[in-house]
């Protein structure tokens, strides 16, 4: 039995991981849930949040995501994400600057279509996910010290 996964996280623009892990942990749409070696095969839809990776060598890494697929073969776990960033990659400033751009938006605009609140909702969503995301990745780095 494979101890280790074959993990890889891809956006439209770039490969952001792809190594061998221990185990994941990824938002779905239908709750949190960690994939581990061995797993049983799965496809499922992916909501903005964050997601903790253990590397082989006892580390953890935590990203980013506004949203994907997830897909889980054996030993092999594949995300096909929107966005996807590493926490360490995200600049906390810009991201407080845009989730107060939208949270003023939504405050000042009397009547919304569907559209626009639909895309004003997905867009604060993402950024209090890189929150969180640099939140979890400063805590684990505070624990190694």
């Amino acid at each position: 039995m494979s101890k280790l996964i074959k993990f890889e996280i891809v956006t439209p623009e770039r490969v952001v991981l792809k190594e061998k892990i221990t185990q994941v942990s990824v938002p779905t749409k239908q709750g949190e849930i960690t994939v581990l070696p061995n797993h049983i095969p799965l496809v499922a839809s992916l909501q903005p949040g964050v997601i903790l990776i253990k590397k082989s060598n006892g580390e953890e890494d935590v990203m980013s995501i506004s949203g994907g697929f997830l897909e889980v073969l054996k030993n092999k776990v594949v995300i096909l994400a929107d966005m996807a960033e590493r926490a360490e990659e995200i600049d906390i400033d810009e991201v407080e600057e845009a989730r107060q751009r939208a949270e003023k938006t939504i405050k000042s605009e009397q009547h919304f279509d569907r559209e626009r609140f639909a895309s004003i909702s997905a867009q604060l969503a993402h950024e209090l996910a890189r929150t969180r995301a640099v939140k979890r990745w400063k805590k684990i780095k505070s624990l190694d010290k």
